[in-house]
C-alpha cells in the first residue's frame, strides 16, 4: 500500500468509506485511543523541499570528467591474493560536487577462481568520517577471500592497470581476451559527496538487473538508473522501493566454420551458431547513486561511500547468480510450504465478519485460498500492534483465526515502519508501544538529540533506528521483538507484511517535533475515496468492452479534475531551481551538490530527512537505502522468537542486496493496467537475479479499478509466480476472483496447475535456497546461445521445466510464443493436450489463447513430481503423488523431489527423490529419513514413440489402469495406489513398458 495516495488512480463511483482520521470522537477499550477533537490536516506545503534539478537534466551542470584531474597510482605492492597501491590526485583538486579526497588506497583481491574484488577507499578514515565512506559488514555482507583461494593463477579474470594518462584499470576474461570492464579513457573522481567512474561497453550490450525499477528486462543503452529508496506508486523507469546495484552482462559471439568467435552486436540470424559469455558486476555501496547507461559506456555516480566492486566471471547466468548469492547476499530464505498457496488481501476490508465472508466465498466457489491478509484497516487509527476494538477486536479475531487455522489457512497482517507519538495533552491517547520504544532508545533523532518526528498514516510519528541498533547497540531490535511477541499473543498471525520502509514520511523534516499536541493528524493529501480522490481509472480498452459505463466514468472523472483544478493554486510561470555550491570539507547532506534523478526530487521529500541522526552520531544520508533491509532483519529475528523453530514468513517492500536471505518481496503499488501486468514479468526476473525469488505483484492491480478481462488474465499469470497475491486499493471495485464468473473459472484452471505442481515449485525453491539457482527464469538464461532471446520478457520459465506464455494485451485471443532450443533438439509439450509442439528455430508461433486459457508447456527431458490439488496446501500434502515424465528427443528425462515437514527452520528429517527416464524405464530412487506415506496415484509419460503392450512396476505386471494414445504419444498409468500403499517413496522402484 502506497504512502503517497496522490499517485492512486481510479475508483468506483459513489465510494463510501469510514476512516479513523475523520473521527471526531470514539469510545474505546483501555488499549485503544480517542480522538477528542476535530482532526487537523497537515498542510500540503509541509511535503515540500527545495526545487532541485537533476544533474542529468541540468544544462548548466559541470562535467566532472572535463574539470577533474584523476589520480596517479604509486607504491604498487603485490600480495598473496592481488595487489595494493596508493592513488594520489594527478593535479589540482576540482571540488566539483564536494571536496576531493587527495589520497586513496587501492586493493585488488582475487577472492576465488571466479570472483575479483577491486576496492578504492580514502587513505585516512577515522570515526569522524567512517560512515561517509565505509559500509559496515554488520549492515551489509561483504564478500571475502575463499579459504581455497591460494593463488591467482586459476582465475579467469585478470586485473590490469595503467597511469596513462591517469590511473585506470581493466578487467579481462583470460579465456577469451574479452575486456569485461575498463575505465580507460575516463578519470576517477573521488570526493566526500561524489564518486564517478565508468567503463566502456560493446555495441548493443545486454545488461540486466540494476533494480529496483519498473522497466523491461534488458536495461537498454540509453537509460539512467537511480538508486534511492522511495515510497512511490510504481512509476515507470524511475527509482522506487529498493536498491540492488548489481548487473548481469551477457555478450553473444558468432562461431564461424573454423570455430573462431567474433562479437555479435546484432545477432539476428535464427539459424546462426552463437555462444554467449556472461559476467556480473556488483557495487557494494548503500548511498544514493545513479548508473548512466549510454550507447558505448556505463557510468556510476554515487553520493558517498566507496568503490567496492566485485566481478563475477560466470560465464553463465547460473554461475554468476550462484556466485553472487553465495558471496555477497546469502542464499534465499526457505519458505514454509503454505506460503506457496494463494493469498487474498485488500485495503478496505472493514471487520472480521467481512474477512470471514471473503474466506467463505472462496470455499463456496471452490477456489483455493491459503492466506487472508489485512491492510492498515485492522489497526486502531493506523497504529502498529493495535486493533480497532470496534471492528477488529482481539476477542473476535481469536475466534476468526481459530476457525481459519482449523481449516489449514493462515493470516498475515501489515505492519508499517513508523510509530505513532501519543498526544501528551490527551490521557486517553496512550500508546504503550511508543513508550516502550522511547524508553529503549529505539527511535531516530534530530541533530540536537531530540526525537525526529515525521508524519505517516497515524499522524506524527517516529522511526525505529535500526542502524543505531546494529552499530551501537541501541534498543530497536529488542523492542521490536518484544512488540511482535506481545502482538502475536493477542493475534495469532502467521507471517508479517512490512510496508512504508523506504522509509517514508509525509512531511519534510521533523515536522511534528513542535506539534505533538495536535496528534492524531490527517496526512497532507486526500485518501482514495475521499472527496476529490474518487477513483475513476480503469484498464486500457475498458471503453471498448464497457462503453456505456466508460462514458459515465469519463464525465465524472472530468468533473472531479475540474473541481480539483479550481482549488489548486496557479502554477508558476517560471521554474526556479536551487543549486548547492560545495563548501570545503563540509558535506551538505540535505541538498547535496550533485542532484540524483530521484523520483521525489530532493532527498528529504516524502522520506526521512538526510540529517536525521542515528544513535552513535551517524546520519540518514549515509544509510537511507538500508532502512528496509534492516527492518526485515529485525522482523526475521523477532519472528524466530515468535515461531521458535519455524521459518519466518515476511514480505517486505523496501529491499537491499541480501534481503532475500530473510524475506520475500512484492512489486509494490502497481496499477490495474495491462502495462503493469506485462511489467510484472521483468520485475520478477530481475529479483531472481537479486536473490529474492519469493516475488509476486498485486494481481489484478493495486491502484485504480480492474475489470473482468484484465483480472481474468492476471489471475492466471500470477499463478506461476512464487508469491501469488491479489490486493487492491481502498474504495476501488472489489476484485476477489469470485466477483466474475469467467475469473472464477480462469482462476480454477490456473490454480489447478499451480497446486498440482506445488511439489515441483517447492523443490525448485529448495534448490534456490541451497545453491542460489533461480526459480523464475528468463529464456535467455536457460538457453544462453540463442541471442534472439536476449530481450524476451513476455514469457518465462518456472524452474527449468515449465514455460508460461501469457496473454498480455487487451482483447487478444491469441499470443505469440518462442520455443527455445528446438534448433538443438529441444522438445516442448503442451500442458493441456500433452502432445509435442512443432516449432522452427526462432519462430514466434501464434498460440490460441481465448479468455480463460493460459498456455503452459513442459520441457522435454523433465520429470515433474506432482500431487493431487486441493483447496489448501495442507490438503494437497495429504493427497496421492503423481509424476509427469516428458521425454527428450533421445527418449530420456530426469527430475527430483524434495520433501520435509514444510515449516521447520532446520528439519529433523528430509527426503530427496531422484527420477530418471531412459530406454522405456522410469526409475525413482529416494534417500533420507522423512516419512511420507502418501501413495503414488499416477504416472504420465509424454513422448512415447511406439505402441505399448505391457507395463510393469518392480517386475509386477500392471494388467489394467493404463492406456497409450498413439496420436498424442502419451502413456497414462493410473491405479498405482495399491502397489505403493506404504508410500510412493518408501522404496526405490522401476516402471517399465514395452
Amino acid at each position: 500500500m502506497a504512502g503517497r495516495a496522490v499517485f492512486a488512480v481510479g475508483s468506483v463511483l459513489c465510494a463510501s468509506i469510514s476512516l479513523a482520521f475523520a473521527q471526531s470522537s470514539t469510545t474505546s477499550s483501555a488499549d485503544a485511543t480517542t480522538s477528542y477533537r476535530a482532526i487537523f490536516t497537515v498542510p500540503a506545503s509541509a511535503q515540500n523541499g527545495l526545487n532541485v534539478l537533476p544533474n542529468i537534466n541540468d544544462p548548466e551542470a559541470v562535467s566532472a570528467q572535463d574539470v577533474c584531474p584523476g589520480y596517479t597510482a604509486s607504491n604498487v605492492v603485490r600480495t598473496p591474493y592481488g595487489l595494493t597501491a596508493d592513488l594520489r590526485l594527478a593535479g589540482s583538486a576540482c571540488n566539483v560536487y564536494g571536496t576531493d579526497v587527495d589520497a586513496l588506497n587501492l586493493t585488488v583481491e582475487y577472492q576465488s577462481s571466479d570472483r575479483l574484488h577491486v576496492e578504492i577507499t580514502p587513505s585516512f578514515v577515522d570515526s569522524s568520517n567512517s560512515s561517509w565512506y565505509i559500509l559496515p559488514e554488520a549492515l551489509v555482507q561483504k564478500p571475502t577471500i575463499d579459504a581455497n583461494a591460494n593463488t591467482t593463477l586459476d582465475s579467469d579474470l585478470n586485473f590490469i592497470w595503467s597511469n596513462e594518462p591517469t590511473f585506470s584499470f581493466s578487467v579481462i576474461r583470460q579465456s577469451t581476451g574479452d575486456v569485461l570492464f575498463s575505465t580507460t579513457g575516463t578519470k576517477l573522481v573521488y570526493e566526500n559527496q561524489f564518486i564517478e567512474f565508468g567503463s566502456s561497453l560493446p555495441e548493443n550490450y545486454n545488461l540486466y538487473g540494476l533494480g529496483e525499477t519498473i522497466h523491461g528486462l534488458r536495461m537498454g543503452n540509453n537509460f539512467t538508473r537511480t538508486f534511492y529508496a522511495a515510497d512511490v506508486g510504481d512509476p515507470i523507469d524511475l527509482n522506487i522501493y529498493g536498491d540492488h546495484s548489481f548487473y548481469l552482462d551477457t555478450r553473444y559471439y558468432e562461431v564461424d566454420r573454423t570455430g573462431n568467435l567474433s562479437y555479435a552486436a546484432n545477432a539476428t540470424n535464427a539459424t546462426g551458431q552463437y555462444v554467449s559469455y556472461s559476467h556480473g558486476v556488483y557495487l557494494r555501496n548503500a548511498h544514493g547513486q545513479e548508473v548512466l547507461m549510454r550507447p558505448s559506456n556505463i557510468t556510476w555516480r554515487t553520493l558517498g561511500g566507496s568503490i567496492d566492486l566485485y566481478f563475477y566471471a560466470g560465464p553463465t547466468q547460473d554461475k554468476v547468480t550462484k556466485a553472487y548469492q553465495n558471496s555477497a547476499t546469502g542464499l534465499p530464505a526457505m519458505q514454509q510450504y503454505f506460503t506457496f498457496g494463494y493469498h487474498q488481501c485488500r485495503w478496505g476490508y472493514t471487520n472480521w465478519s467481512e474477512l470471514q465472508d471473503v474466506v467463505d466465498s472462496f470455499s463456496k466457489f471452490g477456489i483455493p485460498l491459503e492466506n487472508i491478509w489485512t491492510d492498515i484497516d485492522y489497526m486502531n487509527q493506523y497504529r502498529d500492534f493495535s486493533v480497532d476494538e470496534n471492528r477488529f477486536s482481539f476477542a473476535e479475531g481469536a475466534q476468526f483465526l481459530s476457525k481459519l487455522h482449523a481449516n489449514g489457512q493462515h493470516y498475515i497482517p501489515i505492519v508499517d515502519s513508523a510509530i505513532y507519538v501519543p498526544n501528551p495533552e490527551n490521557a486517553s491517547d496512550a500508546y504503550p508501544t511508543f513508550n516502550r520504544g522511547n524508553d529503549s532508545n529505539a527511535f531516530m533523532l534530530n541533530e540536537d538529540g531530540s526525537l525526529y518526528v515525521g508524519d505517516v498514516w497515524p499522524g506524527y510519528t517516529v522511526f525505529p533506528d535500526w542502524i543505531g541498533a546494529v552499530l551501537n547497540g541501541s534498543g530497536a531490535f529488542d523492542w521490536w521483538t518484544n512488540e511482535l511477541t506481545l502482538f502475536h499473543q493477542n493475534l495469532s498471525f502467521d507471517g508479517i507484511w512490512l510496508d512504508m520502509s523506504e522509509v517514508s514520511s509525509f512531511c519534510y523534516g521533523s515536522c511534528g517535533s513542535q506539534n505533538i499536541t495536535m496528534n492524531p493528524v490527517h496526512p497532507p493529501f486526500s485518501l482514495p475515496g475521499e472527496p476529490g480522490d474518487i477513483q475513476y481509472g480503469y484498464p486500457e480498452g475498458f471503453n471498448l468492452t464497457n462503453a456505456t459505463e466508460a462514458s459515465s466514468i469519463s464525465i465524472a472523472s472530468a468533473s472531479q479534475a475540474s473541481a480539483n483544478s479550481a482549488t489548486e493554486p496557479p502554477a508558476p510561470t517560471t521554474t526556479v531551481y536551487e543549486r548547492t555550491t560545495p563548501s570545503p570539507s563540509v558535506r551538505n547532506i540535505e541538498y547535496p551538490p550533485y542532484v540524483i534523478n530521484n523520483v521525489q526530487g530532493a532527498l528529504g521529500v516524502h522520506a526521512v530527512l538526510p540529517n536525521a541522526t542515528h544513535h552513535g552520531g551517524t546520519v540518514e544520508y549515509d544509510y537511507h537505502n538500508l532502512f528496509g533491509h534492516q527492518i526485515i532483519n529485525a522482523t526475521y529475528h523477532a519472528l524466530l522468537n515468535v515461531f521458535q523453530g519455524k521459518r519466518p514468513f515476511i514480505i517486505g517492500r523496501s529491499t537491499f542486496a541480501g534481503s532475500g536471505k530473510w524475506a520475500g518481496h512484492w512489486g509494490g503499488d502497481n496499477t490495474s493496467l495491462w502495462a503493469y501486468m506485462f511489467f510484472s514479468i521483468p520485475q520478477a526476473l530481475s529479483f531472481s537475479l537479486f536473490g529474492i525469488p519469493m516475488f509476486g505483484v498485486d494481481t489484478c492491480g493495486f491502484n485504480g479499478n480492474t475489470d473482468e478481462e484484465l483480472c481474468n488474465r492476471w489471475m492466471q499469470l500470477s499463478a506461476f509466480f512464487p508469491f501469488y497475491r491479489n490486493h487492491n486499493v481502498l474504495s476501488a471495485v472489489p476484485q476477489e476472483p469470485y466477483r466474475w464468473a469467467s475469473v472464477i473459472e480462469a482462476s480454477k484452471v490456473a490454480m489447478n496447475i499451480r497446486y498440482t505442481l506445488l511439489p515441483y515449485i517447492y523443490t525448485t525453491f529448495y534448490l534456490a535456497h541451497t545453491t542460489g539457482s533461480t526459480v523464475m527464469r528468463a529464456l535467455a538464461w536457460e538457453f544462453p546461445n540463442e541471442p534472439l532471446l536476449a530481450a524476451t520478457d513476455t514469457q518465462f520459465l518456472l524452474g527449468s521445466s515449465i514455460m508460461v506464455v501469457p496473454v498480455l494485451a487487451q482483447g487478444a485471443n491469441t499470443t505469440g510464443g518462442v520455443f527455445p532450443g528446438v534448433s538443438s533438439g529441444e522438445v516442448w509439450y503442451d500442458w493441456y493436450s500433452q502432445s509435442s509442439v512443432i516449432a522452427s528455430p526462432g519462430e514466434n508461433i501464434t498460440i490460441d489463447a481465448p479468455l480463460g486459457h493460459i498456455p503452459v508447456y513442459i520441457r522435454g527431458g523433465s520429470v515433474l513430481p506432482t500431487q493431487q490439488p486441493g483447496l489448501t496446501t495442507r490438503e494437497c500434502r495429504s493427497n496421492p503423488w503423481g509424476l509427469i515424465a516428458a521425454a527428450s528427443v533421445e527418449g530420456t528425462a530426469s527430475g527430483q523431489l524434495y520433501v520435509d515437514d514444510g515449516e521447520s527452520l532446520t528439519p529433523n528429517a528430509t527426503l530427496s527423490v531422484e527420477f530418471s527416464l531412459s530406454n522405456s524405464e522410469l526409475y525413482a530412487s529416494a534417500r533420507g529419513t522423512y516419512e511420507d506415506t502418501n501413495p503414488l496415484a499416477n504416472v504420465t509419460i509424454l513422448g512415447v514413440g511406439s505402441s505399448v503392450s505391457s507395463v510393469t512396476l518392480n517386475g509386477a505386471k500392471i494388467s489394467s489402469g493404463w492406456s497409450y494414445n498413439s496420436t498424442s504419444k502419451v502413456l497414462a498409468i493410473t491405479g498405482l495406489s495399491n502397489s505403493t500403499s506404504k508410500g510412493a517413496w518408501s522404496g526405490d522402484w522401476v516402471l517399465k513398458w514395452a
